[in-house]
């Protein structure tokens, strides 16, 4: 049986999280087998620690580096890395026989199986991804902001299932690097943006609530349902948390819902090194 391929992009400020998440996943995904390519500048200082819990876990660690000239002309701040972008190309570093794998941003948690999104049938599309009810407001505004009309929705890119073999074929690096020319000035969430900008229309629409749960929205998501997407609910339903923003459950002063549910996890993963 083929393992489930999952890939994250990191550098050293963020291994714990990967650990959590990485916890997260075996803990409540039905898989027998996971191989989680992690894309990296260079040798990630903790490449010990993460092989370590990946072994507890019987999962197996692929470090993917990959050369730090890539990407120079993108727009780089504190908050957007570099390695950030590496998940646009990401078919070119994974092995040539993968035919899908999970790219999850690490301030993600996984509380129900991943199966279901994983094995879904991608109907020809390249991606499959969620666009968060908090931005269908502004769905008209990233359209002329991005220029691509035939999206839609606007898609957030920490969590996207991606069709390897349509990638290879259609996802080309010179037209990301073209893109960010021409609108580097627009681009206020680069990766995302380019995401949509570039590729929008071809990507297969899955629930937030279900797969990329705004972890801030949660009297948004329960006025949307009338009531029905209470606390309750999402811990039976939802599969995919997903910590968007600023303010995120690793830190201290982080005292919004599911914070405990974080931590907790977070606790038993540091338990496994």
């Amino acid at each position: 049986m083929e393992p489930m391929n999952l890939l994250f992009a990191i550098d050293d400020r963020v291994v714990d999280q990967l650990l959590t998440v990485l916890y997260s996943i075996k803990r409540n995904t039905s898989a027998t087998s996971f191989s989680v390519y992690v894309i990296q500048d260079k040798k990630l200082t903790h490449t010990q620690r993460i092989i370590q819990v990946c072994k507890r876990l019987k999962m197996t660690y692929h470090p993917i580096i990959v050369p730090n000239t890539h990407f120079d002309k993108a727009p780089v701040t504190d908050r957007y890395p570099k390695t950030i972008y590496y998940r646009l190309l990401a078919y070119e570093y994974l092995p040539k026989n993968l035919k899908r794998v999970l790219y999850l941003d690490t301030d993600v948690l996984v509380i129900n199986d991943l199966k279901k999104l994983y094995n879904m049938d991608f109907d020809g599309y390249w991606y499959a991804a969620a666009s968060h009810i908090a931005l269908d407001v502004t769905d008209s505004l990233n359209k002329i902001r991005l220029g691509n009309f035939d999206t839609d929705g606007y898609y957030n890119s920490g969590v996207i299932l991606m069709n390897l073999p349509e990638e290879r074929e259609h996802v080309k690096a010179e037209d990301i690097y073209g893109y960010i020319r021409i609108k580097n000035l627009a681009l206020f969430l680069p990766d995302q943006d380019i995401l949509n900008g570039l590729y929008g229309q071809h990507i297969k629409k899955i629930p937030d609530e279900i797969y990329n749960y705004d972890a801030r929205m949660n009297p948004l998501y329960y006025t949307k349902s009338n009531g029905v997407w209470d606390i309750d609910w999402v811990i039976e339903h939802t599969s995919i948390l997903h910590f968007c923003g600023r303010d995120k459950p690793w830190k201290p002063d982080y005292k919004e819902r599911f914070s405990g549910l974080y931590k907790h996890y977070a606790h038993v993963a540091k338990s496994l090194h």
